[in-house]
């Protein structure tokens, strides 16, 4: 019987075009790819493509989203995977180190952490790369002048940001919600701190499941944006006392602490959808001694009763909800198989040397985004004579 990974591979149509494409051309021989990215059936899909391309990939998951048979299918087709699921930090950046110590000669990111780490031991062998993620952007950014390398931000493409960030993020955090909890959406009252792409695809899923969305942002534009996009945006207070679930969505750091205990309503659901396991403080709010008991539940459920009888549940200990738990699925396949693309198409232009130093840390070509999209829209209405 045919499994996940293979349906996956079987609907990744612009990925399974491009490695046909890579088998010929082979852009990437002799190469090394070091990866640090969120190993699951799609992104096995990007990954074989490359090596279809002649790289060498060695790769390792993100913290608390490797899937055993996603490096399983890896490990049998070729692609070196260092280490295993971990929510250890300390851990996982031993892994990292591990990939940096294969010497790779191009590096595809997520969140910026190789990056970063290559820099404080560079090697001179490392052409450059990409950046999957609005997270490790904003850590690169301020780095250039130390990397000094080609690093196309995949999360800065305009596809990105609507077909994977707005349309299917917000379509995977309310799938996940509804799969961690089986709880109703209707009239229930939301909040979600972020309207950025994936903070507004959020807002407006859990609109359409007929909840009572408010938002909560930093930046006043955003804030007026989600005010004449319909939804409230109220204090930062008074949205976290009102709502039945708050989803972090921000990208950034800590959002929700243990200071916020008061403010929590009873039987309020907490989760965050940002790249890093920071949003939600976890540990903070766990180690509180506010809290009186913790029952954690084997789908990735905690509910934690404070001293004063309310209950607070949090998912995944405040990993990404839509990467962990129960059958985690991410973003549908579609929206990925665009991202993966893309990425695959940045790469290429890294290896082949048709972007130079000057670009660091920059969005994706004009020219590799219109070939994507032409690419796609060809395989949805066949191609233009």
């Amino acid at each position: 019987m045919a499994n996940r990974i293979e349906w996956v591979g079987a609907n990744t149509r612009l990925l399974r075009e491009i490695a046909a494409e890579f088998r010929q051309s082979q852009p990437f021989a002799g190469m090394t790819i070091g990866t640090g990215i969120h190993l699951e059936p799609k992104t096995v899909a990007l990954l074989l493509t490359l090596r279809d391309g002649g790289a060498r990939v060695v790769a390792t998951g993100n913290l608390n989203t490797t899937q055993a048979d996603a490096v399983a299918h890896l490990k049998e087709r070729g692609v070196t995977v260092i280490g295993e699921a971990t929510r250890d930090a300390v851990k996982h950046q031993g892994f990292l180190k591990e990939v940096l110590a294969s010497r790779p000669d191009i590096l595809l990111d997520n969140g910026g952490d190789l990056f970063d780490l290559w820099r404080q031991a560079p090697t001179g062998n490392l052409i450059g790369g990409t950046e999957e993620t609005t997270s490790g952007r904003a850590r690169l950014e301020p780095l250039r002048s130390s990397l000094n390398r080609p690093i196309l931000v995949i999360n800065d493409s305009p596809i990105k940001q609507f077909a994977e960030n707005e349309h299917a993020v917000g379509q995977s955090v309310l799938e996940s919600y509804m799969r961690f909890t089986n709880r109703v959406t209707n009239g229930q009252r939301v909040t979600v701190f972020g309207y950025g792409a994936c903070g507004r695809g959020v807002a407006l899923n859990f609109k359409g499941a007929y909840a009572k969305v408010s938002v909560v942002d930093s930046d006043p534009l955003k804030r007026l944006q989600a005010h004449l996009d319909g939804f409230d945006t109220p204090a930062r207070a008074a949205a976290i006392a009102s709502a039945d679930f708050i989803v972090t969505v921000t990208g950034g750091g800590r959002i929700l602490g243990a200071d916020d205990l008061p403010l929590l309503k009873d039987n309020v659901i907490l989760a965050n959808a940002g790249h890093f396991p920071a949003e939600i403080d976890n540990a903070a709010i766990a180690g509180s001694p506010e809290v009186a008991s913790t029952e954690a539940y084997s789908d990735g459920i905690a509910s934690l009763t404070l001293r004063d009888g309310r209950v607070i549940h949090i998912l995944a200990e405040g990993h990404m909800v839509n990467l962990a738990g129960p059958r985690a699925l991410g973003n549908s396949i579609e929206s990925m198989d665009l991202g993966f693309a893309l990425q695959a198409r940045c790469l290429e232009a890294v290896a082949l040397r048709r972007v130079d130093a000057s670009s660091c840390v920059v969005p994706v070509p004009r020219d590799i985004d219109e070939r994507v999209a032409n690419a796609y829209l060809d395989l949805c209405y066949g191609a233009a004579g």
